[in-house]
């Protein structure tokens, strides 16, 4: 379902806080989402916009699911299949997110946050860039927006991944990039962006196969965008650069200043009554869309070297630099290979255990119970040092002009296989009789 009948859903089943008091967009916003633990919310009176603003529809797992239509345990595999198999898009004439065109922009009427005291400026963090680039086709992803004027943004662009190499190829040639950023989008095109396939396929095909995703030509640029978005700001990354950051990232922290490239945004087009979409940027949402996309890439990964049941990259570890992994072990080589495989399948996982099919790697407490019962660091600890890393980890080291690297650690924490010292029962929990506590409470 699209953004607003997600939104719709929510208020029908009760479960949309409503804050219809006058809320300022610099900080105050942010600090209220924070205070809700980033339960979906809809602000219906943000200081200075004509526009409501939503958050939090994206702040866990069941969210996710609901959103989607698919059984939260079956989340995995559905990324899996639809990344695998993506489906064309279905293309429109006429589109809700074009009901209204602007081209006279003023940015100052959106309900841009300041999420923090030390920001370089306002921010778009839940922005889904689309562009083409001349050999590989279209492509979707998610970029952080610091509004810079009434028309003007600076883009963070990571190096190396497809939006920066398709700007290097528009630069070396002197040109300007047409780029669209869609804002109040599907659940299933927020997955979508998220995901990072191999050049060539579509994003938009991947996120059509989670949900329907219908595409309808900009109105000033020769680009495709999602029917449904609440709103599509239309431009060009220029070839001028200006200082982006200082930003709250992935990890909580403080991320650097940059130079980056200027988004110049030539036309908004939007739904009447449009809503706004805020995400708090190292929050729960950010956390969930970054990493829940790379749990199918792990899982492939491992299924070639052992038994995978599933993958989990934990909140705790920022949802990118943590990972558990559950197998169902067959041999004692299983472990290693597991750990080396979940590296090759996430590079900037830092840290991986790895359990088995009797722990719910969703659990803390029951992962920890492993580690504490079934690994030993003399025998079940690898180290992998100066590996690629995240830029992402204050830890790691980045020299100028170079890739992160890090040491990284996996434990092995499942039950020994063939050691008649310690034999399966001894690493198996033992469960109460089952009661039925009404008939006696």
């Amino acid at each position: 379902m699209n953004f607003r009948d997600f939104i719709e859903k929510l208020t029908i089943e009760g479960q949309l806080a409503q804050v219809r008091k006058e809320v300022s967009p610099d900080l105050d916003a942010a600090g209220l989402i924070a205070q809700l633990q980033e339960k979906p919310v809809l602000f219906h009176n943000i200081k200075g916009s004509q526009f409501q603003v939503a958050a939090g529809l994206c702040s866990s797992r069941e969210l996710v699911a609901k959103a989607v239509g698919i059984p939260k345990e079956r989340l995995l595999f559905a990324l899996a299949e639809a990344a695998s198999k993506p489906k064309p898009p279905q293309m429109v004439e006429r589109a809700p997110c074009q009901e209204v065109v602007e081209t006279s922009v003023d940015l100052d009427r959106l309900p841009i946050f300041r999420h923090f005291e030390k920001d370089g400026g306002p921010y778009i963090a839940s922005a889904v860039g689309v562009l083409k680039d001349p050999k590989t086709g279209r492509n979707i992803s998610f970029h952080r927006l610091m509004k810079i004027g009434k028309n003007r943004f600076a883009v963070r662009l990571v190096e190396g991944r497809q939006t920066h190499t398709t700007y290097q190829k528009f630069l070396k040639e002197g040109r300007e990039m047409p780029i669209a950023f869609c804002i109040g989008n599907s659940t299933a095109l927020m997955l979508g962006g998220a995901i990072s396939p191999s050049p060539g396929i579509d994003e938009l095909g991947i996120a059509n196969a989670l949900g329907e995703t219908r595409l309808v030509k900009c109105r000033t640029i020769d680009l495709e965008v999602p029917a449904d978005s609440e709103f599509v700001l239309e431009g060009r990354l220029l070839t001028e650069q200006v200082k982006e950051g200082p930003f709250v990232d992935l990890t909580e922290t403080m991320d650097i200043v940059r130079q980056q490239p200027v988004f110049e945004v030539d036309c908004i087009t939007h739904r009447r009554e449009a809503i706004f979409q805020a995400l708090l940027p190292g929050g729960l949402e950010h956390k969930l869309l970054m990493g829940m996309p790379r749990e199918p890439t792990i899982y492939n990964e491992v299924s070639k070297a052992c038994e995978c049941k599933n993958v989990v990259l934990t909140p705790g570890g920022c949802s990118w630099l943590h990972a558990v992994v559950q197998i169902r072990k067959k041999s004692e080589a299983d472990g290693k290979k597991a750990i080396d495989a979940a590296f090759k399948g996430h590079s900037s996982l830092k840290h991986c255990v790895i359990v088995d099919d009797d722990i719910d790697p969703t659990d803390p407490a029951q992962v920890e119970w492993a580690i504490a019962t079934r690994f030993r660091a003399d025998k079940r600890l690898y180290i992998r040092e100066n590996q690629p890393s995240s830029s992402l980890d204050p830890m790691a080291d980045k020299p100028p002009g170079e890739k992160a690297t890090c040491a990284k650690m996996g434990l092995d924490a499942t039950i020994p296989l063939g050691d008649k010292e310690r034999p399966r029962q001894k690493f198996v929990k033992t469960g109460f009789k089952p009661m039925r506590l009404g008939e006696y409470v």
